[in-house]
């Protein structure tokens, strides 16, 4: 018999039942049992219990045959966002910038191989998918992802980027694996990184790195604007320097980073 490597006290069936909550997304809010069962790699049976229990929890809704989430799964995130002092310090910061610049702000971390939402501050809505915290997309599509990779050790990168193989989201993605190392490279040495238009067609954004009073990369600060509203030169000239002061003052309100025992 082979051994788990996750050792004896990894609790499959936890794990199966959050793959049933994230297989739903902005994508997927609606879904069939036999669509659950093939997005998790659970039999019907398995997706049947996990789905049931969900709904007797208040997790998931039914209509008798597509299932969907309830706001009651933000509770789940709560103790995450109500303990990080980041969300709060940086929303007033985001209403400066977006007042200055009149262009939609976020801020996201690294989770894995995707950036998260944690704070968003928008003008007008300029994707196709619906933003809000919470919100996941492939780090190395984005201007936040590529400064957050960039802070990363780099022993940690090259273990993340061994498991990631980027895949093109429009013609502009930077899907080789050489290409994409130059672009985290490029963000790690000016400090900032731009994306055009490689996550969603239309969309440029441009994003700053957030450090800890230890120089710790913790988050990422972005603007992002429609292509037709501003071209690539206009986003350097016009959005990196008041994107680069908010990073800054966000960083001198950051709670002095607490010393593990």
């Amino acid at each position: 018999m082979t051994e788990d490597p996750r050792g004896p006290d990894f609790v499959q069936s936890l794990e199966r039942g959050l793959a049933v909550i994230r297989a739903f997304d902005a994508t997927r809010p609606e879904l069939t049992l036999s669509e659950v069962a093939a997005l998790t790699g659970v039999t019907r049976a398995a997706a049947r219990r996990f789905l049931l229990t969900l709904s007797e929890l208040g997790y998931v809704r039914s209509d008798g045959r597509q299932f969907s989430l309830t706001p009651r799964v933000l509770e789940l995130g709560y103790a995450y966002l109500s303990g990080l002092s980041l969300p709060a310090i940086a929303e007033p910061h985001l209403e400066a910038l977006v007042a200055q610049v009149n262009e939609s702000s976020s801020v996201s971390v690294l989770d894995g191989a995707d950036i998260v939402y944690v704070a968003r501050v928008p003008t007008s809505r300029i994707m196709t998918v619906m933003i809000s915290v919470g919100t996941r997309f492939p780090a190395y599509a984005t201007s936040m992802g590529r400064v957050l990779l960039a802070g990363l050790e780099p022993a940690d990168l090259d273990a993340l980027l061994a498991g990631t193989e980027p895949r093109r989201l429009t013609p502009h993605t930077v899907a080789d694996a050489a290409a994409l190392r130059c672009e985290i490279e490029r963000a790690r040495v000016q400090g900032w990184a731009l994306v055009d238009q490689e996550l969603e067609e239309g969309l440029r954004s441009v994003a700053a790195p957030i450090r800890d009073r230890a120089g710790r990369v913790v988050a990422a600060l972005n603007l992002s604007t429609a292509a037709s509203r501003r071209s690539a030169e206009e986003v350097r000239r016009d959005l990196v320097p008041p994107l680069l002061a908010a990073a800054a003052r966000i960083e001198r309100d950051l709670p002095p980073t607490r010393r593990r025992a």
